[in-house]
């Protein structure tokens, strides 16, 4: 089935990756508007997990499979490995413990699918420096007083973190105005956005 573009780069992206007939878990899945279109187009065996009332009412309106969790307090009742897919994005930067959170993605899932827009974006730091302010780009939108977003962190700090924790990059994307391109570190400060695609090494 063709799949209509969205004016999402990681929806696009992540659907892409996920094969046919996987169990999918989407964390923040939001209103399901991801989710949905896999289960039907995919016929994915999804769940979702979001915190926000009101985007668990859309979710089940879509149809959409969701509990009403915190991802903070962690993914209590789901079992290890029970998921091939675990995506976490756009919602990394706004939890209050992110590294409980990939811990907890990477426990209940075979592979992890990660978006987050990258505070080392090379406009964003010539902006910082240049107006003494923060920033506000498009992958950015927000004031300081009203952002959801609550850790700051750069590709380079998620990378250190997978070194660090025994975790492979398996796949990494980034965009580049309409185009979708392979990432490496030598390019970190032009990724405005990024996706990994990790998993935990084998001990």
């Amino acid at each position: 089935m063709t799949q209509k573009k969205s004016s999402r780069f990681d929806h696009d992206v992540i659907y892409d990756i996920i094969s046919e007939g996987s169990a999918v878990l989407d964390l923040g899945c939001g209103d399901g508007e991801l989710l949905i279109k896999l289960i039907k187009n995919k016929n994915v065996r999804g769940l979702g997990i979001e915190k926000d009332i009101d985007q668990v009412t859309k979710s089940i309106i879509k149809g959409v499979p969701v509990l009403h969790m915190d991802l903070d307090e962690g993914l209590t009742g789901l079992p290890d490995r029970f998921f091939d897919f675990v995506i976490l994005e756009k919602t990394l930067q706004a939890v209050k413990k992110p590294l409980f959170v990939l811990d907890e993605m990477l426990r209940v899932g075979g592979a992890g699918i990660v978006s987050f827009p990258n505070f080392g974006y090379r406009q964003v730091v010539d902006s910082l420096v240049s107006t003494g302010r923060m920033p506000v780009t498009s992958t950015l939108p927000y004031q300081w007083y009203d952002t959801p977003n609550i850790h700051l962190f750069t590709v380079d700090d998620f990378l250190d973190w997978a070194h660090k924790n025994q975790v492979t990059v398996e796949q990494g994307l980034f965009r580049v105005d309409d185009a979708i391109i392979p990432f490496t570190e030598a390019v970190a400060s032009e990724a405005s956005e990024v996706l990994f695609v990790v998993k935990r090494l084998s001990s």
